[in-house]
């Protein structure tokens, strides 16, 4: 009961401060070139200690499969494990998120050359395409074999992954505002940086299931 009380708390303390950004900038007209660039370097900020956090996982990982004890039969995966095969869902999820780092950069590039409605289907692509690897990313761990409970590589695969998955599921409700704000005309060529801060977390996600797919789903089979 404390935990979803915990996480509802902080859904609705994030929901009330987005909402007095959203008023700040487009009501208030507060979001002067200092604040801009001070949010700017905050999403740096933040990016970076992401990265740092998916640094552990990855640490995690190589650790263990470079130097795996006698509980793991010496071996990485365990020999008792079907490691998931790199060249199914897990590479189809990377085309999806490569194609989606296309269409938010496109998106972007129509935003500043003031052309709305193909920004809007670029952006709307781009969300479609994150709904489709969260789809999948559930499709994948419903067939898997193994839990999170099977020793360290479960622990790692689906902590690095289901993390990177949570991101995922940020960033597309992260573009889905910015979607809705283009829609009402609160976001021009002159005046975007919410979005702007929304292609550079995508961005993010981008690179790190890059990562991810490289050294636990190919490296490490």
């Amino acid at each position: 009961m404390s935990f979803f009380l915990s996480i509802s708390l902080i859904l609705l303390s994030s929901i009330f401060w987005w909402r007095d950004v959203y008023r700040e900038s487009f009501s208030q007209g507060e979001h002067t070139k200092i604040v801009i660039k001070n949010l700017k370097i905050g999403i740096i900020l933040f990016i970076t200690s992401e990265i740092l956090f998916f640094v552990s996982f990855f640490w995690a990982h190589f650790h263990s499969s470079l130097a795996s004890n006698i509980e793991l039969g010496f071996h990485w995966p365990p020999i008792y494990i079907e490691y998931i095969k790199p060249n199914q869902i897990p590479l189809l999820n990377t085309i999806i998120l490569l194609y989606s780092g296309a269409s938010i950069t496109w998106a972007h590039h129509y935003l500043l050359n003031s052309r709305p409605k193909k920004a809007l289907f670029t952006m709307l692509l781009t969300i479609l395409l994150g709904i489709w690897f969260t789809a999948l990313q559930l499709i994948e761990y419903y067939e898997t074999s193994f839990s999170i409970k099977e020793s360290t590589y479960g622990s790692i695969f689906f902590v690095a992954t289901g993390f990177h998955g949570l991101h995922v599921i940020i960033g597309t409700t992260f573009l889905s505002i910015n979607f809705i704000k283009i829609i009402k005309k609160t976001i021009s060529f002159t005046h975007h940086v919410g979005f702007e801060l929304a292609a550079w977390y995508w961005h993010f996600v981008d690179v790190v299931w890059l990562f991810l797919y490289i050294s636990i789903y190919w490296w490490g089979k």
